[in-house]
């Protein structure tokens, strides 16, 4: 990936496990006054992590409408989306309906599905199929926003005449994020994605981080070459990363967020994990997030921050702009 060359924006997350409905209220209200530009949620039916899954956790489109009532300025969204959870009509009305309450400040973030424990405990079916499964449904849920009437038939969805009002208000849709890292995968973003989202790596896995930038390089390039094969210009895709925190050292977030941006990521999310943080510290994990956010912007080369807000909290121009122009690229049906 090229260093980096679109605004950059940085987001918080809390993915709704591990944490009580008080503590999710406050983290919401931190990311919205500090300046954040996203704000993020989980979409998972049971907790992972250490701890095993008996843990609290809430559902994600649930969290998205209250964010969306809790917040006037930061855009709000899902990482990922599980597509296996719900069928295409049912999460495309859940979006606009999020994208009405947020007064067009939702970010869609999907992936295909990956939790085996949780769809075998409520026997959820097409993880089996879920790369198909998923291409479907982004063409599903593209028919649903924009047409008046939707017909589709394929191997493992149906609309028949189908109505689906209102729609979006961000035109034609919301920025659609698709978590991707293997090539089927790939080929979903080269056609459908505004927003690359990879899940990063936690300081605590042990991973060597060059070794994961040596990765997220050769998926960049299959990216860029996957977009080349359909006449489609891989700058119009964002990148974007996770980077799970637990708020203790201060300087392996800065350190990460530079090596990321070097990368030529630009859209970065702070990943607050409950359960490798102190008892009761998420809130103030925030809010030191929030204390770091000058520092984050100031690694950015040229000093180029892109809030995607203006004081009004409106969008600004760049933001909308920048979507439009990936509308208008040649999307291969």
């Amino acid at each position: 990936m090229d260093r980096v060359t679109a605004p950059v924006r940085f987001g918080l997350k809390l993915g709704g496990q591990d944490v009580t409905a008080d503590e999710m209220r406050a983290v919401w209200q931190i990311a919205d006054e500090a300046g954040f530009d996203h704000l993020w949620c989980l979409d998972l039916f049971m907790s992972i992590g250490p701890g095993g899954p008996d843990r609290p956790i809430f559902e994600g489109w649930a969290l998205q409408a209250a964010m969306a009532a809790a917040t006037t300025r930061v855009r709000i969204g899902c990482t990922f989306t599980g597509n296996t959870h719900r069928p295409p009509w049912m999460l495309a009305k859940l979006a606009v309906t999020v994208d009405h309450l947020s007064g067009g400040r939702l970010e869609f973030g999907i992936g295909a599905g990956y939790e085996e424990n949780e769809h075998r405990m409520y026997d959820i079916g097409g993880l089996d199929h879920r790369v198909g499964r998923l291409s479907e449904a982004l063409e599903c849920l593209k028919l649903l926003w924009t047409r008046e009437r939707a017909d589709f038939d394929g191997r493992y969805y149906t609309l028949r005449d189908a109505i689906a009002n209102p729609k979006p208000v961000q035109k034609p849709y919301p920025p659609i994020w698709i978590g991707a890292g293997g090539d089927q995968i790939l080929r979903l973003v080269a056609r459908h994605a505004d927003v690359w989202n990879l899940p990063g790596s936690s300081p605590h896995e042990g991973r060597d981080q060059s070794a994961v930038a040596e990765h997220l390089t050769s998926a960049g390039r299959r990216l860029d070459a996957l977009c080349a094969e359909i006449g489609r210009d891989p700058a119009e895709i964002r990148r974007s990363m996770q980077i799970p925190w637990d708020a203790k050292d201060r300087g392996w977030l800065l350190e990460t967020s530079a090596r990321w941006l070097e990368a030529g990521l630009t859209e970065q999310i702070v990943y607050l994990e409950p359960h490798r943080m102190e008892p009761g510290s998420t809130v103030r994990g925030a809010e030191i997030a929030a204390q770091l956010l000058p520092e984050l912007h100031r690694l950015v080369p040229d000093a180029r921050p892109g809030t995607g807000q203006d004081e009004t909290g409106g969008h600004r121009e760049t933001y909308g702009g920048d979507r439009q122009r990936q509308r208008t690229a040649p999307h291969v049906r």
